[in-house]
This record gives C-alpha cells, structure tokens and sequence, in this order.
C-alpha cells in the first residue's frame, strides 16, 4: 500500500502493461493499493481508477 497516489498510478499503469490484465487502483483509508480485477473483491466505492492495457487512452 502506498500513501502516494501519483506512485500508486504509476505502478497500476505499469502492472497492467506488463500482466496485459485490468487492474485496479483503490483507496482504503489513506492509503492507495493495486491488485488485478478479477480478484479484486472489495468495495466498488473504494476504486479509484481501473487501468486497462487494452484500451488505447490511460
């Protein structure tokens, strides 16, 4: 978990672009985390961003 956002944008863009799979930026606290979609089960007011490496906009 990191307290940056700009860091934890980074590292969801980078590991979307090198797992080629969806994955999500959320917000527990203040704190930012990232996982792969398909396993994240939480709160879908907590998602921040999910990043796409599939789609052609960041």
């Amino acid at each position: 978990m990191s307290q940056n956002l700009t860091l934890a944008q980074d590292h969801a863009f980078d590991l979307a672009r090198s797992l080629m799979v969806p994955v999500v930026l959320f917000q527990v606290d203040d704190e930012f985390g990232v996982m792969v979609s398909s396993e994240y089960d939480g709160e879908e007011d907590t998602i921040v961003h999910e990043y796409d490496p599939w789609s052609p906009a960041h």
